[in-house]
């Protein structure tokens, strides 16, 4: 008699692997889990909703009463503050690292000693030294949220930069704050009055022992082409052609670092420097007779990007509190399909030889 075996080595077709796979399916679901673990433990795997053998069952609902005591924090990973063994690449100095725009409600002084409460922007970062894998940035947000209740002055944010400092255990650190203040304003000549916001930024760094304190200031104005202007009265006096010169909005960022010696910089004493340097301050409130004095002032006082720049020089030249300064100023062309930009630094502070290339691109208010 001739007996014929089945050839084992033959590969199966897709159907056979199909109704193999069922009968262990219908057999792992009846199985216990220590016949599971002698046959093969990844079978578990082929049963929805069954946990593999070697991995403890896991409850998915949310544990409402748990209490996290010292014991239990205690045995919480913290990869952050590991060996310098963890650190990724290579093991340099970072210069910042932290937190950017966590914002908060805060309350500022202003020059009549009344107080605005203000939606603010706080940006907070220290060194990290070559051998520290990282740090705890959640420290930074509640170091600051301990001043949070107070009216904010640079005293108030550099006990905030002293805080975090020790708690984080850096060397060098910084926080900067922006916000939009409100300021009323008289129109021209029709009585009216309404807010004008101004992008605002407070900045306390410390590096090497050494803390300065900086206001930012976006001043938007209203800037006519000296040799447009000049050009279109060519044109009226030679041709009898009326013509109009081109005029734009302009911006202009104002950064000082306030002299620790002299008294306060209130904001609304560097936005009236900006309006002295340069009156052609965008508008608020208009009315027909507003519009044609808005026209007239900025007849009387055209300017090259150039001008505007040196105006504002000279302003904050003149006061006794600021320091180092830079002033970019960016005339957002009406005439080209391009922007002309000056930048005017005083002091080393801010003075550099590259830029962000999209420092510019920054100036542009859309109102």
């Amino acid at each position: 008699m001739n007996i014929h075996s089945p050839d084992i080595t033959a590969i199966p077709e897709r159907d056979e692997a199909e109704a193999a796979l069922d009968v262990l399916r219908r057999w792992a679901e009846t199985a216990t889990t220590t016949e599971i673990l002698e046959l093969d433990p990844s079978v578990a795997k082929l049963i929805p909703g069954k946990t593999s053998v070697d991995y403890p069952a896991l409850s998915r609902k949310f544990p409402d009463g748990f209490a996290v005591d010292d014991a239990y924090k205690s045995t919480l990973p913290d990869l952050q503050n590991g060996p310098s063994s963890l650190i990724k690449g290579a093991k340099q100095q970072i210069q910042h690292v932290g937190i950017s725009n966590f914002r908060l409600p805060l309350r500022f002084k202003t020059r009549d000693a009344g107080e605005l409460m203000l939606e603010t922007s706080v940006t907070g970062s220290v060194s990290l030294e070559a051998d520290k894998k990282g740090i705890n940035m959640s420290r930074i947000m509640r170091s600051f949220y301990k001043h949070a209740e107070k009216a904010f002055s640079f005293d108030v944010i550099d006990a905030a930069l002293n805080d975090y400092i020790t708690d984080l255990e850096s060397f060098d650190a910084r926080i900067q704050m922006r916000f939009s203040f409100p300021m009323k304003v008289q129109s021209l000549r029709s009585g009216l009055s309404g807010y004008q916001y101004y992008d605002i930024a407070l900045e306390l760094v410390e590096k090497d022992g050494l803390r300065q304190k900086m206001v930012h200031l976006d001043y938007v104005y209203s800037s006519t082409c000296p040799c447009s202007l000049e050009l279109s009265e060519h044109a009226r006096a030679t041709r009898g052609q009326l013509a109009t010169p081109h005029s734009q909005r302009s911006v202009a960022r104002v950064s000082v670092v306030l002299d620790n010696d002299a008294g306060p910089l209130w904001f609304e004493d560097l936005i009236e420097a900006c309006r002295r340097a340069v009156p052609t301050e965008t508008q608020v409130m208009v009315k027909r007779e507003d519009e044609q004095a808005f026209a007239e002032l900025n007849a009387a006082n055209p300017i090259f990007v150039e001008d505007a720049a040196r105006l504002f020089s000279e302003q904050l030249l003149a006061d006794v509190r600021i320091g180092d300064f830079r002033v970019i100023a960016s005339h957002q062309e009406s005439l080209h399909s391009h922007d002309a930009v000056s930048v005017l630094t005083e002091g080393q502070t801010f003075a550099q030889d590259s830029f962000d290339p999209r420092l510019f691109e920054t100036l542009f208010h859309t109102g």
